[in-house]
């Protein structure tokens, strides 16, 4: 992998972490998927931001949980799910026909990894 697209990925990442800190603290955003994914754009660009956030005692048990196993939390897959149930909802209001068919299929298949992912 070229220099520009660590750098790359090595952004992504930081831009993940920000908005899993701000998914930690506000209910509603999904703040585990996105330091996931920061783990895993620090294990292709920076192995030390990588060591960083999986030792991070506030940010990294979720992260290594979900390396050792693909667990999540019942409370965080309650949240994820009903979440989803009310995103889907919103767009079934608001949007034209089309978009509440794809947005409730890509939710329905995002609910059943999320449902069918074992429990922590």
């Amino acid at each position: 992998m070229g220099q520009p697209w660590r750098y790359l990925m090595m952004a992504a990442g930081w831009v993940c972490v920000a908005i899993g800190v701000v998914g930690v603290i506000l209910p509603g955003i999904p703040g585990t998927l996105f330091l996931i994914i920061a783990a895993w754009l620090f294990a292709r660009s920076s192995p030390r931001f990588e060591q960083w956030l999986v030792t991070h005692p506030k940010l990294g048990p979720e992260v290594v949980k979900w390396r050792a196993s693909g667990a999540i939390a019942p409370r965080v897959k309650a949240i994820a799910l009903a979440s989803m149930a009310l995103s889907w909802g919103i767009v079934w209001l608001t949007a034209p026909p089309i978009a509440v068919v794809v947005s409730g299929l890509c939710l329905a298949a995002s609910a059943l990894y999320v449902g069918t992912r074992p429990s922590s």
